[in-house]
C-alpha cells in the first residue's frame, strides 16, 4: 500500500504519518516512511535515535553530483533527469522500530518551472519508492503535493488529507483535493484531527462535502505537552492511538 499524507502546516500530518507507520510495522508489514516535508520532523516524531543528525537526500552534495552527472568537469546546465536510485533506500535509510525512514529535504526553488539536480534525484527516488517497491510506503508531504508528478501520483493508493477544525485548514484541504484530482489520484480521503467536540467534526464534513472522512483523531493536550518537553509523542495518548488503530483497520480492508 502506498499512502501520501498532506494538509495544512500544523494540522497533524507528521503525527498521522508516524501513527500509521507504527501501526503497519506493529502488525508485521515492512514499512518505508518518507519525510517529504521541508520542515522535516518525522524522525523526531517516530523517536529515531539521533534524529537531528539525519542528512536529507537533497543535501548530500556528493551523492547528487555523482548520480546526476554534475560533478567536476561536467557540462554546465546539464544533468541526468533519471539518475540511478534503486540502491539508495538500502544505503541511506535510517532504521528504528521496524520502520525505515528516508528524509528527502526541501525542494530547491528558483525561477518558474525550476528543475535542478537535487530535485531530479528526489523526484526519481520518490517515483522508485512508489512504483518499484513492495513495502508499505507512507509519505509525509508538505502543505501540498509538490513531490508528486503526474506519473507517480497515480501510484498512490490513497491521499490522506489531515484537517483540523479551522477555516484555513479546510481551505488548504480544498486546494489539495483539487490538485490530487488533477494529477489522477484515484482515492482521496480526510482524517480529522484535534477534535474536541462533535460539532468540530461536523464543521469539517460540511466544509468538504463529497470527500469521505476516513477517521478522526481526538484533541489531547498531552500531545502538545510532550512536544514542548521534547518527549516522544506517540505513546502519550491512548485515545489517539486507538483512533489510529481504527484508521489502520479501514486502510487494510481497502487493500483487500
Amino acid at each position: 500500500m502506498k499512502l501520501a499524507v498532506s494538509g495544512k502546516g500544523g494540522a497533524g500530518k507528521t503525527l498521522l504519518t508516524a501513527l500509521l507507520a507504527r501501526q503497519f510495522a506493529g502488525h508485521g508489514y515492512p514499512v518505508i516512511a518518507i519525510d517529504a516535508d521541508p520542515d522535516a520532523n518525522l524522525a523526531l516524531t517516530l523517536g529515531f535515535p539521533g534524529a537531528e543528525r539525519i542528512v536529507p537526500i537533497s543535501e548530500m552534495k556528493e551523492l547528487v553530483a555523482e548520480r546526476t552527472g554534475t560533478g567536476p568537469g561536467a557540462s554546465p546546465g546539464y544533468f541526468k533527469l533519471n539518475p540511478k536510485v534503486d540502491d539508495l533506500p538500502e544505503r541511506f535509510s535510517a532504521r528504528h522500530g521496524g520502520i525505515r525512514l528516508l528524509v528527502m529535504g526541501a525542494p530547491k526553488k528558483g525561477g518558474a518551472g525550476c528543475y535542478c539536480p537535487e530535485n531530479a534525484l528526489v523526484a526519481t527516488l520518490v517515483a522508485h519508492l512508489l512504483i518499484g517497491r513492495d513495502e508499505v510506503i507512507i509519505m509525509d508531504m508538505a502543505a501540498g503535493i509538490e513531490h508528486l508528478g503526474r506519473g507517480t501520483a497515480r501510484a498512490v493508493d490513497i491521499l490522506l488529507i489531515v484537517v483540523e477544525p479551522t477555516r484555513a485548514a479546510i481551505e488548504t484541504a480544498r486546494r489539495i483535493i483539487a490538485a490530487g484530482k488533477d494529477l489522477g489520484i484515484g482515492d482521496i480521503a480526510l482524517v480529522a484531527n484535534k477534535l474536541h467536540s462533535p460539532e468540530a467534526q461536523m464543521m469539517i464534513e460540511a466544509g468538504l462535502p463529497g470527500t469521505r472522512l476516513l477517521g478522526a483523531l481526538p484533541y489531547d493536550p498531552a500531545i502538545a505537552v510532550a512536544e514542548l518537553a521534547g518527549r516522544p509523542v506517540l505513546a502519550v495518548s491512548d485515545g489517539i492511538t486507538a483512533a489510529a488503530g481504527q484508521i489502520f483497520e479501514k486502510l487494510t480492508r481497502l487493500e483487500k
